[in-house]
């Protein structure tokens, strides 16, 4: 009798012939968001191992929601190419692409983590910018202050969710998955840690996911009903 995780599974109008899913890793390599050769060949593996389906690693929906300078991006147009490269090679091996799209929030302006992994300084190679978050409240003790966004701003960033996601799908994606972890942008409006808003954004638990659904939403409007979202 064959084992449950090799049988096929339906999501939606996608069939994975295994239920085996690797999961994002970032490798902050990317350049100003675009992927590089190494990201083909980090990926040229999994394709080759059978796996039923595999996500591209956190990408940022904005030059600023990135975790690191090395992290992918689909804020813009320049960035569908590289890839689809990777899209169109999972489909060639009969594994469903994915990809994980994200904001990282306070949690961004990050150095790599080899370089650290601690927020980057204003100077240098790689310089810091402005992290973003529900309210004034760090990361951490020494972390910088985030910005507190405004009803206008968050629209933008719905909007950005929004755009990636018909990015990803010209890119060849057949799974997006929104990234509401780790203490990123999405999940930082969820928590009443980092939320202290008083406005139709923070407050009772209905009010602080008003934001993750509202993306949940925008992408799941941009993304084709046949095909699955994982928010």
């Amino acid at each position: 009798m064959t084992p449950e995780l090799f049988t096929p599974l339906r999501l939606r109008g996608v069939e994975l012939r295994n239920r085996i899913v690797v999961s994002p890793m970032c490798q902050y390599s990317a350049v100003e968001g675009v992927v590089q050769d190494w990201h083909l060949e980090h990926h040229a593996r999994f394709a080759l191992g059978g796996c039923g389906a595999a996500f591209v690693e956190a990408t940022g929906v904005t030059r600023d929601g990135r975790i690191t300078h090395g992290c992918t991006g689909l804020w813009e147009d320049g960035q569908i190419a590289g890839l689809a490269r990777i899209a169109s090679m999972y489909r060639g091996h009969g594994v469903a692409p994915g990809i994980q799209l994200v904001h990282a929030g306070r949690r961004a302006s990050q150095a790599r983590p080899w370089e650290g992994n601690k927020p980057l300084a204003l100077g240098g190679p790689d310089p810091a910018w402005q992290t973003v978050g529900p309210s004034a409240v760090p990361e951490r003790e020494g972390y910088p202050v985030p910005h507190v966004l405004t009803a206008a701003e968050i629209g933008e960033v719905v909007e950005a969710f929004r755009a990636a996601t018909l990015r990803a799908r010209q890119a060849g994606f057949e799974l997006v998955e929104i990234h509401g972890a780790h203490g990123y942008l999405l999940h930082s409006f969820f928590s009443p840690i980092p939320n202290r808003r008083e406005d139709e954004f923070g407050g009772s638990l209905e009010r602080r996911m008003r934001v993750p659904l509202m993306v949940a939403e925008a992408v799941r409007a941009a993304w084709p009903a046949e095909l699955p979202l994982d928010p």
